[in-house]
């Protein structure tokens, strides 16, 4: 357990050029992608294929509407990492600077929020129990990743800077109206 929680752990980036770190968050984008939202899913919606009885409306549009935005927030997060953060989203080549600007300074994952999204608008789509069952694995390991891994690196790496970040910037849900600025 010790040796994955090393490989999940963040080294930051020493990449400079920012068109080397969007190649290269690209990359990572797309077989993060191909994986986890493509053939890890494609292997319990296959082995329970029961489709679920959701209004066809709530089917493609809901679930479309998900995934666009979800892939729309993926982006976004992307740029920002490799842009202000420079770096990628990869452990590997994590981002040296805390970004708390953009989406960021909405919910503090958002990135993951919007992977959660694609997932979430594709087991609508399909509506099958195994994609369900995707989902709500998936969006249990996001959590654990989340407060197990990413939180207590980022602790570590940035410090009061990140501690401050996370007392005005809710970790999911976004905070609307003053409560949102900082005032009770």
């Amino acid at each position: 357990m010790n040796r994955i929680m090393r490989l999940l752990r963040g080294r930051p980036s020493t990449t400079e050029s920012t068109v080397a770190l969007w190649a290269k968050s690209l990359l990572n984008g797309l077989l993060f992608f191909g994986v986890f939202m493509v053939a890890l899913p494609w292997i319990p919606h296959r082995l329970l294929p029961a489709v679920l009885p959701l209004p066809p409306t709530l089917r493609t549009l809901g679930g479309g509407a998900l995934f666009v935005v979800g892939l729309g927030v993926w982006i976004a997060c992307l740029d920002a990492f490799s842009r202000r953060g420079r770096g990628t989203p990869a452990p590997i080549d994590a981002p040296r600077h805390l970004v708390v600007d953009g989406l960021h300074g909405v919910i503090r994952n958002p990135l993951i929020a919007g992977e959660m999204m694609v997932i979430w608008g594709e087991a609508l789509w399909f509506s099958s129990l195994g994609f369900l069952g995707y989902a709500v694995l998936m969006t249990l390991f996001a959590q654990w990743v989340v407060v197990r891994v990413e939180e207590v690196e980022l602790r570590e790496r940035f410090g009061a800077a990140y501690e401050s970040y996370c007392k005005r910037v809710p970790r999911w849900i976004p905070r609307f109206g003053r409560s949102a600025r900082g005032n009770p």
